[in-house]
Parts: structure tokens; sequence; C-alpha cells
């Protein structure tokens, strides 16, 4: 059973790299709060550690519900993931993830000061994971599908919001933790959405949002989505770090000419790749603009 554990997490969800993600998450959204709020000295203990494995820990729940649920979908579609062909056992990943999560259930009960927003997390996650008990109108409607399941982003950021709202007791209602709220939830859309945008020559049976209102509409809705996250970046960072802002408007020109390519012509590249590499340096630049500012200030 281990050994299929292994192959699954290896190939569907890599510890190191999603236990990396979960730090950085938390750890972006705890410190631009604090930063944009004028807090500088900083607690940084076990409790920042539980709310990063938090976060590992629901994104975990999350791709393993979605196999489990897409399992008779993967069979046909994609029949080399680990489950569809065979080599994981549904009982296996099942397992895995309730080990996963009591240990986060525990860990939060014993040191966190959010339990509330905790169980508000998990709550939708399980809602999702239930298709909200709408399976027969949902799993058919890829908008639908969108609509109720891709907003657990921003629960994810509320939870993270909260734990440091409550510690450093700072006002829950502000500018910052508006914009903090949504700023990671963009990023989880576009690439949600750019995943399901192919060329006319790449559909098959698979539901994509280009099959549904073509590859160009898709595209423009991304990109429209992309610039208004963008700014959403640039006020959190304006008051930290000038230099980013021309990093990010230097990005998000790249991403923009990318999808105006793509839209030209979309047989050139897959459109989710060029998007991973632009989330990820957008990303890098925020994380970078918190280290710069605790080294050297603002600039």
């Amino acid at each position: 059973m281990l050994g299929r554990m292994r192959i699954y997490l290896k190939e569907r969800y890599p510890v190191m790299a999603r236990l990396a993600l979960g730090l950085i998450v938390f750890l972006e959204i705890h410190f631009i709060i604090l930063l944009n709020e004028g807090v500088t000295h900083f607690q940084i203990g076990v409790q920042e550690v539980v709310g990063a494995y938090t976060v590992f820990a629901f994104l975990l729940w999350l791709r393993i519900a979605d196999d489990l649920k897409d399992f008779d979908v993967d069979k046909v579609l994609f029949p080399d993931r680990p489950l569809a062909r065979g080599s994981v056992y549904k009982k296996d990943v099942i397992i895995l993830c309730a080990v996963v999560q009591l240990i986060a259930v525990v860990t939060n009960i014993l040191f966190m000061n959010n339990l509330i927003f905790f169980c508000v997390l998990y709550f939708y996650g399980y809602l999702m994971s239930k298709w909200f008990f709408q399976k027969a109108k949902i799993q058919p409607s890829l908008p639908l599908a969108l609509v109720t399941h891709n907003p657990v982003q921003m629960f994810v950021n509320l939870y993270i919001i909260s734990f440091t709202v409550i510690k450093y007791q700072l006002p829950a209602f502000t500018l910052t933790t508006v914009l903090t709220l949504w700023t990671l939830y963009f990023p989880a859309l576009i690439w949600e959405v750019s995943r399901k945008i192919k060329a006319p020559k790449d559909e098959n049976d698979y539901t994509t949002y280009s099959k549904l209102f073509g590859y160009k509409k898709s595209t423009r809705f991304v990109m429209i989505m992309t610039i208004v996250d963008i700014i959403t970046n640039i006020i959190l960072v304006y008051r930290l770090n000038k230099i980013s802002i021309a990093v990010l408007l230097g990005l998000v020109s790249w991403m923009t000419w990318k999808f105006a390519q793509f839209i030209k012509d979309p047989e050139q590249f897959v459109l989710v790749d060029k998007v991973e590499r632009y989330t990820y340096l957008q990303e890098l630049t925020m994380l970078l603009t918190v280290v710069v500012f605790l080294l050297v200030g603002r600039i």
C-alpha cells in the first residue's frame, strides 16, 4: 500500500513541491497583509508551520476528491493516470487522505487561533467533493462547475487572512485584506480556464471552454482576468517596492503578447504552459517583494 501511495503522490501530487507551494502561499498572504499594515515585528513559529501544512493538506484532499470523482471519465480519456490504470487503488488514496487530514485537524485544534475559518474551509471542500449535492446539474456544465468550485481559493485565502488578522489584532475589513482575498483567486481562475482552452485540432471528447465558446473568446476572457489580477498585485506592492511594479508590468505585457499570439495561431504552443510560466514568475515576484522589504526596507 505504501508503494502505491508513493506512486500516486509522485505522479499526481509531488510532496516536496506541494509543501513548498503551501508555504509560499501562506507566507505571501501573511506578509503582504502585515507589511501593508505597517507591522514589521513578527513572531514566526509553530502556528505558521501548521497554517502552511493546512494549505498543503487541503489541496491534497481536493486533488484526491477530484480524481475519485473523475475515475470513470479518466479510464476513458486519461487511462495513464495511476487510479485509472489500476496502479493505485481507491482505498489507498482514501487512507492517505484521511491520515493527512487528521494531522491537519489535530494541529489546527491544538495551535491555531482561527478554528472557525478552518471549519468553513473544510466544509466548503466537503461540499465541492459532493458536487454541492447537485451532481446531475453541475457535472455536465463546465461553466457551472467553474462558478461553484473555483471560489475555493478565496476560502484558502480567507483561512490565512483570518489567522494573520487575529494574531496581530489588525482590522479585518481593509483595502489590503479585500485585495489579498482576491489576489490568489485570479491566478487559480486563469489557470483553470486556460488548461481547458485548446487549439481546434487538439479537441477530443473532453469538454473544454474552447469547445463551448471558441478558443478566441475563451482566450480573451483569461487575458482580461490576467490584467485585472495584475492591477490588484500592483496595488498591494505599491507601498513596498516600486521595482516590483515594473517587473509585474513587464510580465503582464509578455503574457498579453502570448495571448494575442495564441488568438492569431492556436497551434503555436499550448496556452496553459505559458500561463503556468507567467504565474510562477508573478508569484515569485510577489514573494521576492516581501523578502526584499524585510531585508532592506521600502524601495
